[in-house]
């Protein structure tokens, strides 16, 4: 028996075997990014908690401006992957999904007791639904190119945005008092039903591909300036860019319903040309 296991020595010159491969810095640049995102969300809560809410409104906004930079830089270095995907979207749920109403509740909804609540889980359950459905159509082959440019339902990051309006009104000098609950409720509700509909809305995703040459320094100036305003108007220009997008919503629709005829119609033109070439080969075969 003891000859079947015989001792040995290992070779010492012998390479030793990774049982990881390295991964590339592309690879985890963006998901950095997804990360810190997801602090911003979750540090929003606490700020509620501690009655800070101008921060928590800041941290949430700023959680969305790297949720739309995370894509767009994964895309430029070729780093996306399933896993930054499944994370990109469980970091949407809690920055856009359970921060924001936690942060509403908090901050006036708890005035109902039991219905301010409710209206919370609404919004929570709609933005998981939201992102479910994103999804899902992400791996459908036969989706139009050009339907890419739209969002089905209003996008996680941007309800998140919207349905805060309230806090930015009350920070503005509008009185948002406990009298104000059901409103606020209703207006939560709202948002929560455009997020889970099947309104078209502008992605965004067009803007950004490519840049006209003359546009780059302009581009720049409108940056900086809107940064600027951002951080010393806050809750001004949040509250300004929440009505103007509300407003452009009926344009989406719009636009994306005209988009939808041009591309039928062109269906339609195409299978009228290959039925007449088909009659013509037809035609063709049948003469002697």
């Amino acid at each position: 028996m003891s000859d079947l296991f015989p001792p040995f020595q290992p070779d010492p010159d012998e390479p030793k075997r990774r049982l990881f491969k390295p991964v590339p810095l592309r690879l985890l640049a963006p998901n950095v990014i997804t990360l810190l995102a997801l602090c911003l969300g979750l540090t929003a809560i606490r700020l509620a908690i501690e009655g800070r809410f101008h921060l928590a409104i800041f941290a949430i906004a700023v959680a969305a401006v790297l949720d739309g930079l995370d894509g767009r830089i994964a895309r430029m270095l070729k780093g996306t992957s399933r896993f930054g995907a499944e994370l990109d979207s469980l970091s949407d749920f809690v920055n856009f999904g359970v921060a924001p109403p936690l942060v509403l509740y908090i901050f006036n909804l708890r005035e109902l007791r039991s219905l301010g609540w409710i209206a919370a889980l609404v919004f929570a359950i709609a933005a998981a639904l939201r992102l479910a459905r994103f999804n899902v159509m992400l791996d459908d082959p036969s989706r139009p190119e050009w339907q890419k440019n739209f969002f089905v339902g209003m996008a996680a990051p941007a309800g998140a945005v919207t349905v805060m309006l309230p806090l930015y009104l009350n920070f503005l000098g509008v009185p948002i008092g406990g009298f104000a609950a059901p409103f606020v409720a209703i207006y939560v509700i709202a948002i929560a039903f455009l997020m889970v509909s099947r309104i078209p809305t502008f992605s965004g995703k067009a803007f950004g591909s490519r840049v006209p040459r003359e546009w780059v320094l302009p581009l720049f100036v409108l940056v900086v300036l809107f940064a600027a305003l951002f951080v010393s108007f806050t809750f001004e220009v949040l509250a300004v860019c929440t009505l103007i997008y509300l407003g452009l919503l009926p344009v989406g629709l719009m636009r994306y319903r005209a988009m939808e005829r041009a591309d039928e119609a062109q269906k339609a033109a195409m299978l009228g040309t290959d039925a007449e070439a088909a009659q013509r080969d037809g035609e063709g075969a049948a003469r002697p």
